[in-house]
């Protein structure tokens, strides 16, 4: 997609030049909104270990810490299983195939995907890897958490309807390979 100037309309171009991949990790504070994320050139399993590694760093020592990922066979290796071996404060838990839409940090993707991705020119990785970072970096100066607000159908003993807002202490982690 090329950038939009005045007078002009989106278009894309029927040729691009692929100058390399990049893959960001990210996790999500569902009670706060802060956003811990980390690039890496590959996605395997030592760069999903040493991603943990930062976010266990980041927390108080010894709070539990949920997990919630998808099924790729980089987060089910004997690495990441000796990894949980030596940290019992840490649990993954993996969504269903095709249930993606489940794990809250899939709305922050779709964020960062929106605000700087689609309409994005970058010129080198190390350009993707800087505004993806400072994307991250401005969203943690006034994080909020994304809330779902349920109505309940049938109004209380009092006949009020009741509404509750609600968010889970779980990290949700996910991550992405972004072409460039």
């Amino acid at each position: 997609m090329l950038p939009l100037s005045p007078g002009r309309a989106e278009s894309h171009g029927f040729e691009y030049k692929r100058n390399g991949t990049l893959s960001l990790f990210a996790a999500l504070n569902t009670a706060t909104g802060e956003v811990i994320g980390k690039t890496a050139p590959r996605h395997t399993s030592e760069q999903f270990v040493a991603f943990l590694t930062g976010v266990i760093a980041s927390q108080r020592p010894k709070q539990e810490i949920h997990v919630i990922c998808d099924n790729v066979r980089s987060h089910k290796t004997a690495r990441v299983q000796e990894f949980l071996q030596q940290h019992r404060n840490v649990r993954l838990h993996y969504t269903p195939t095709y249930t993606s839409w489940l794990n809250q940090v899939e709305n922050w993707f779709a964020r960062i995907q929106r605000d700087v991705i689609a309409r994005g020119v970058f010129t080198t990785v190390k350009d993707l890897d800087r505004k993806l970072m400072r994307y991250i970096r401005e969203h943690n100066k006034n994080p909020k958490p994304i809330m779902e607000v349920r109505r309940s159908i049938a109004p209380n003993s009092s006949g009020a309807i009741s509404m509750m807002q609600w968010t889970s202490d779980a990290s949700a982690t996910r991550e992405r390979n972004f072409l460039l």
